[in-house]
């Protein structure tokens, strides 16, 4: 799949689940649900132990699925991921060593961005997309909608505080698909293996993003 590839399905689904857990297990039993609730794309953040192992892992269980890593820091790092067959590497900051890591290996590059200076250098280094974190805390859909005022085609992820009550007005603000972490995966859902609760969450946020979208035309 190739990069342009990867963004059009992230775009198209609109949804890009944050898995953050303690070990491989519960990384494994979340990805595994959430793809097969409908949401083929999934975040393995570099956080959780054997993170590597993890994202090679999905992808031999789920070959249609986009696989990305998260929470990269480095260049170093991003190479790493790179060589686990990570399809997109995904910052909470904007490093242009890492974007440029994974354009070299022709994989998408989404770097995380706050400010306008932030977002024009993610864009000079190449990005594909930009994640736009912590998007709640500095306003919210309020403020991806004036970031959107000039760089009216810029593919922006809205991260950092996305739920069930905000989802819908990032969308309407333009975000192009939202990160979403524990309100999408709870904690409480993968210690009890509760694969039901994670598949409701999945289809309501589906549908939110749908709704939000309107009609084709």
């Amino acid at each position: 799949m190739t990069r342009e590839e990867v963004c059009r399905k992230i775009r198209d689904i609109g949804i890009v689940p944050a898995i953050r857990v303690g070990n491989a297990d519960d990384a494994f039993f979340a990805a595994d649900t959430v793809i097969d609730a409908g949401i083929p794309v999934v975040e393995i953040t570099m956080t959780v132990p054997g993170a590597l192992e993890i994202v090679a892992g999905l992808k031999k269980r789920h070959p249609g699925a986009v696989v990305g890593a998260g929470t990269v820091l480095d260049a170093e790092a991003a190479r790493r991921c790179l060589d686990a067959g990570a399809m997109f590497i995904t910052s909470p900051g904007f490093d242009k060593g890492i974007v440029e890591a994974a354009k070299s290996a022709g994989v998408a590059a989404i770097p995380g961005a706050l400010t306008p200076t932030e977002v024009m250098g993610a864009l000079r280094a190449g990005a594909d997309m930009v994640k736009i974190y912590p998007c709640s805390q500095v306003g919210g859909a309020t403020y991806l909608k004036a970031l959107r005022a000039p760089f009216p085609r810029v593919a922006f992820i809205a991260s950092g505080g996305v739920n069930q009550q905000t989802a819908t007005a990032f969308i309407e603000a333009g975000a192009a698909a939202l990160g979403i972490r524990e309100d999408l995966i709870p904690h409480g859902a993968i210690t009890a293996r509760k694969a039901d609760w994670i598949r409701e969450l999945a289809h309501r946020f589906l549908a939110m993003v749908k709704k939000a979208r309107g009609p084709k035309v």
